[in-house]
């Protein structure tokens, strides 16, 4: 009986797919390590050329992030081989993670032997599902690691143009990855892209959620590092308070029904048009998320010490970019993959980074106020907008 619907279920494509395993969360916590490290540099120095390395920083980390997200989906870490070699990833993560604050003085070439340590364990733990077609994946990856490392010997301009070019290496990388095998064996790209969507959906889509949830953690321990030896009066509990309601407003923007409904439609989509969704959803759109979090986490950190003053213009675009990043990437990934509605989301964007003028001008309250009060308000609204029937996004993740 249980093989029947079991059978049943995987001709629906129903299946309960993998769970994300114990080891890649484990993993998850040592790469998140790496964006409490970026709002260190970010809180040290807060401009807007900083925030802009920053960004620089963490683009080139989460492809390779997401690069390890994809591979254990189709590798999972079940045999002691791979899991030591998973291990040797998180490591590498570690060295690039603890050279980050100083990354763009005297660590730069640490960072760049450690991403190059990220790149050579992945690139061998994908010769088990992928064989030789893993050099397609790994020769401009390994190009972008030594370019990253390059930069280290140099400064100004001249580093931040190797960290570009790193960019561009691993940007093209798709590209070469559906293209190149077919002139180095005859197959055809469409194949490729089979074997490319070759995806668990559910796993895919636990495995950048959970994610989410450890990058929330980071704004909440923001919280404990901003207040630091403070007394503990009423109005910094209100800070507080305040600045834990945005990180549950933006969880719930994201995981009361989104996560889901994804997940239906990466299982609605062929596997040759997969691979791309999972690109577009889960690393472009992701990338806006993730550091809008980030710079969220460096704006609580720097702000709950002065909540009744004027804030610099650093910190109060720090939290009210942070959110507004944040709904962009949402607003990208909704679209991505057909989530609606969208215009929600959209208009809360510019009105969350105005609230910026009210830090700068009454108070720091002020403007965690308001930002709290923009995403209730926007959640509100869709949620009436919704009402109780079936959205578009469930009609199309359903069918």
């Amino acid at each position: 009986m249980d093989m029947a619907v079991r059978e049943r279920d995987r001709e629906e494509g129903q299946e309960e797919g993998r769970r994300v395993t114990t080891l890649e969360l484990f993993f998850d916590l040592v790469f998140v390590f790496t964006l409490t490290q970026l709002t260190v540099l970010l809180a040290g120095d807060l401009t807007f050329a900083t925030a802009g390395r920053v960004a620089l920083i963490f683009v080139v980390l989460f492809w390779m992030y997401g690069a390890y997200a994809y591979l254990t989906n189709q590798v999972p870490p079940d045999r002691p081989s791979r899991r030591l070699l998973l291990m040797l990833g998180m490591g590498a993560f570690l060295v690039c993670a603890l050279a980050i604050p100083r990354v763009f003085d005297d660590t730069g070439v640490v960072f760049g032997l450690g991403f190059l340590g990220v790149v050579i364990v992945h690139t061998a733990l994908y010769t088990r599902s992928h064989g030789l077609d893993s050099i397609w994946y790994g020769v401009p990856n390994g190009l972008a690691a030594l370019s990253v490392t390059a930069a280290g010997f140099f400064d100004g301009l001249a580093a931040d143009g190797f960290w570009l070019l790193a960019l561009v290496l691993q940007f093209v990388t798709p590209f070469i990855a559906e293209h190149g095998p077919r002139r180095a064996d005859g197959r055809s790209s469409a194949a490729m892209r089979i074997q490319l969507g070759s995806l668990d959906p559910a796993h895919f889509v636990e495995r950048h959620g959970l994610l989410l949830i450890v990058a929330f953690g980071e704004s909440v321990i923001a919280i404990g590092t901003g207040i630091g030896d403070l007394p503990l009066t009423p109005g910094l509990f209100g800070g507080a308070f305040l600045s834990l309601a945005l990180a549950i407003a933006l969880w719930w923007t994201y995981f009361v029904r989104d996560e889901e409904v994804a997940e239906a439609a990466f299982r609605a989509t062929e596997a040759p048009s997969r691979w791309r969704l999972a690109m577009n959803a889960y690393y472009y759109a992701f990338l806006p998320m993730l550091l809008g979090i980030a710079y969220l986490a460096t704006g609580v950190k720097k702000t709950l010490g002065h909540l009744t003053e004027h804030l610099h213009t650093g910190p109060a675009l720090a939290l009210a970019g942070g959110v507004a990043l944040f709904l962009v990437g949402d607003v990208a990934f909704r679209a991505v993959l057909r989530l609606y509605p969208v215009r929600f989301r959209a208009a809360a964007a510019p009105v969350a980074l105005a609230t910026a003028l009210l830090g700068v001008r009454v108070s720091a309250m002020a403007e965690l106020l308001a930002l709290v009060g923009v995403l209730t308000v926007m959640l509100a609204v869709e949620s009436r907008w919704c009402g109780s029937t079936t959205t578009r996004a469930q009609d199309f993740a359903l069918s």
